[in-house]
């Protein structure tokens, strides 16, 4: 039983010899692009559709896709660094 405990502590997240420590920048960057990308789509549709909704014209319009673009902004920003903080606990 020793022998197989042995064998099952390389899990994925453990380093393993010759990995880099840091190397899932890349995944993370991805992630938070895919994430940040989403966000601003979202943004901008909600913009969009509640000035019609509400009939604000354009500077209306304008203003709450800008509006709702910094709470994206922010949004991104809270992912990227709790997704750091995770890859990095991960890799210790």
């Amino acid at each position: 039983m020793a022998g197989s405990q042995e064998a099952g502590s390389n899990v994925a997240g453990s380093n393993v010899v010759g990995a880099p420590r840091g190397g899932h920048l890349f995944t993370v960057l991805s992630a938070t692009a895919l994430v940040a990308t989403e966000a601003f789509a979202t943004a901008i549709a909600a913009g969009w559709a509640l000035a019609g909704l509400l009939n604000l014209g354009d500077v209306g319009e304008y203003a709450l896709m800008g509006l709702f673009a910094l709470v994206a902004v922010y949004v991104s920003i809270v992912y990227f660094r709790r997704a750091v903080r995770v890859e990095a606990s991960l890799a210790v």
